[in-house]
């Protein structure tokens, strides 16, 4: 027996299996064979990804792994990847993955100043599948679900179920499409468990989701998700972990949206989530009965905030505790930003000349620089914006995502002069491209202190007359008045409750969809103001507003405008001197609803069918035109026309 062993030993030497004597207990020495290695650790060593991993393994930082199929670790089993190991995927498409079966662990072991990589060579969205883990957790899929991708069974009732570890890993190039209804994601997370740690990670160009939760309780942290095709976030089956600091970009556009929130609400909880988009779209929507808990939101540049896709209850999302509100933008400070992330050197950044956010200092522009306002751009309580003369912001076509405000208790000063006036204007310049300049101030307004605006929720109103929003000289806006709603819209200027404290002189607003200027309450002045073929009101005031305007032209040559003037509600009689409103289409000039009125010196109102419109019946003696009550049968071509023939700054444009 001993020969035959010698000589086959003999005969396989060359082989990777060993041969060794023992003793066995007895008084014959004994021979253990110890079994080859299997091919996928055999392959492993070799720097090849592929099979199934059946036996612990631990990956070597120092060798750089291609991965050329699937990648599976099986049930019981752990793959631990160092600090620094870099995985390659071939553009295999949805052949080519890891995934970790329900059982198994993976221990990603990256540290920041040397994260785990996954990727394809070239990082292209849908080269690869990405990582699947699946977990023993609960779902609403029930136990023993099976998965969309791989036909892998995930599920159970172990909600604190471990899959293993981790942290600071990088995944570039996935989301490989399976058919029309599922793709592969950067990570899948299938009914993974609670006892599972997530940390650091960061998902580039995945042609769909960056991360998808499958029902499950596991949570997740500083999350970095660079322009996913599909969703950067995605959730379903009653998922309720967490996810706190995940910084969002998309620069890319044709994305669907950062959240994704299906079916059952088991109310998963997300804090500080910026959100960052040079490409407008979609910011958190919400499918079914989907929602969640949300603080620290900053949404910036997304044309819809919140979207709830069937119909389900706001009352499902509080954001800051409160309900969500489609109408809000969300454009707050942000409390995570790209500089968190400095381990993942990523290449894509915001361009300075790009006008979106929000301002919390004092900012000052570049009259040389070309600037896009890409979305909301908003001047925070305590910030200023500082806009020298010459400067043109174009505004993307983006529609009510699009405009620049001013908060109460912030400032804009806008330095224009007559030869060299700050333009604000869509590429075209035509009526509705975007939502315009929004002030909100201190100062007093029948609406009351802390008042909400129908645009943006903005709050404004106070006590203070004389506040300051700061001054805006020489000033031309273009393409203006987005509509919110059949009741709300945009206009070119919206002062809400802003102070005499605040300067206002030589604007020009040219094709609003809405109003030129409307003043809601507040006690601010401006004199020199240009408005042609607004297509509502071209000066619009309510809520007692009390200031005077000093020469005021205004121009309609297209048909189907409401009014030149119009003025709601309470008459706290505010001034108008040197008025001058043409029209060659007809229309109505002046028009006063409910109470309101005001006091005019110097009228030359010509073209309309109806130059007096007291709709409401309202008093005459409300409107005094040259120290007379108005009259609705009058000829009010008797004063002085406002000469803009001077005003070779009105019509400047970008």
């Amino acid at each position: 027996m001993k020969k035959s062993v010698f000589k086959i030993l003999n005969i396989v030497a060359f082989s990777i299996a060993t041969l060794s004597f023992t003793n066995c207990g007895s008084d014959e020495p004994g021979i253990i064979i110890t079994e080859p290695e299997s091919e996928v650790i055999q392959s492993l060593q070799s720097g090849v990804m592929s099979g199934n991993l059946e036996e612990d393994f631990t990956l070597s930082s120092s060798t750089i792994y291609n991965l050329s199929s699937s990648f599976i670790v099986q049930s019981g089993v752990t793959l631990t990847i160092p600090a620094g190991t870099r995985i390659q995927a071939a553009n295999g498409g949805t052949n080519v993955y890891i995934a970790v079966l329900k059982g198994g662990k993976i221990d990603i072991q990256g540290t920041s100043s040397n994260p785990v990589f996954m990727t394809s060579a070239s990082g292209n969205p849908g080269d690869w599948g990405g990582l699947t883990i699946c977990g023993d957790a609960t779902t609403t899929a029930g136990v023993d679900a099976e998965a969309e991708v791989g036909g892998f069974i995930y599920g159970g009732t172990n909600d604190t179920d471990n899959s293993g570890s981790i942290n600071y890993l990088i995944i570039k190039g996935t989301g490989a499409q399976i058919n029309a209804d599922s793709q592969y994601n950067g990570v899948s997370l299938y009914a993974v468990g609670s006892g599972t740690t997530i940390s650091n990670v960061a998902v580039i160009n995945g042609s769909d989701d960056g991360f998808e939760f499958f029902g499950g309780t596991v949570s997740a942290s500083n999350l970095y998700l660079e322009n996913n095709e599909d969703d950067s976030i995605d959730w379903t089956e009653g998922w309720s972990g967490t996810v706190d600091n995940a910084y969002i970009s998309h620069t890319v556009s044709g994305f669907s949206t950062v959240f994704e929130g299906d079916k059952q609400n088991n109310n998963p909880k997300f804090n500080n989530i910026t959100a960052v988009s040079t490409v407008g779209g979609t910011a958190l929507q919400f499918k079914l009965q989907s929602g969640g808990t949300i603080t620290g939101l900053s949404l910036t540049g997304y044309d819809v905030s919140i979207d709830m896709k069937d119909d389900g209850p706001l009352t499902n999302v509080l954001i800051d505790g409160v309900a969500a509100n489609p109408l809000l933008s969300y454009t707050n400070a942000p409390s995570v930003t790209a500089s968190d992330f400095t381990w993942v050197n990523s290449s894509v950044s915001i361009p300075t000349s790009i006008l979106q956010g929000t301002v919390t200092g004092t900012v000052t522009l570049d009259a040389s620089v070309s600037y896009k306002l890409n979305s909301s751009y908003i001047v925070q309580d305590g910030g200023e914006l500082v806009i020298p003369a010459g400067t043109k912001i174009e505004a993307r076509n983006g529609g009510t995502g699009v405009y620049i405000a001013v908060l109460k208790g912030g400032k804009i000063d806008i330095q224009g002069t007559a030869t060299n006036p700050v333009v604000f204007s869509s590429a075209a310049g035509t009526a509705g491209d975007w939502g315009g300049l929004t002030i909100c101030g201190d100062a007093t307004t029948t609406a009351g202190e802390d008042a909400e605006a129908e645009v943006g929720g903005f709050i404004y109103g106070g006590t203070n007359n004389a506040d300051s929003s700061g001054s805006i000289k020489y000033l031309v806006i273009k393409g203006t008045g987005a509509q919110i709603n059949a009741d709300s819209q945009y206009n070119g200027i919206s002062f809400y409750a802003v102070g005499s404290g605040t300067t206002i002189e030589n604007i020009s607003v040219i094709n609003g969809a809405d109003d030129g200027v409307e003043f809601f309450g507040g006690t601010v002045s401006a004199s020199n103001i240009y408005l042609e073929n607004n297509e509502d009101d071209s000066v619009d005031w309510t809520e007692g507003w009390n200031g005077t305007l000093t020469n005021t032209y205004i121009s309609h040559t297209v048909s189907g405008f409401s009014t030149a003037f119009e003025g709601d509600k309470d008459n706290l009689n505010p001034k108008f001197v040197n008025l001058t409103a043409i029209s060659t289409v007809g229309g109505t000039g002046l028009q006063f609803k409910k109470n309101s009125g005001g006091t005019i010196t110097n009228i030359w109102l010509e073209g309309y069918d109806l130059d007096i419109d007291m709709v409401d019946g309202g008093s005459l003696d409300n409107v005094i035109i040259d120290d007379v009550s108005a009259s609705t049968t009058a000829d009010y071509k008797t004063g002085t026309k406002v000469d803009v023939s001077t005003w070779s700054w009105k019509s400047a444009g970008l």
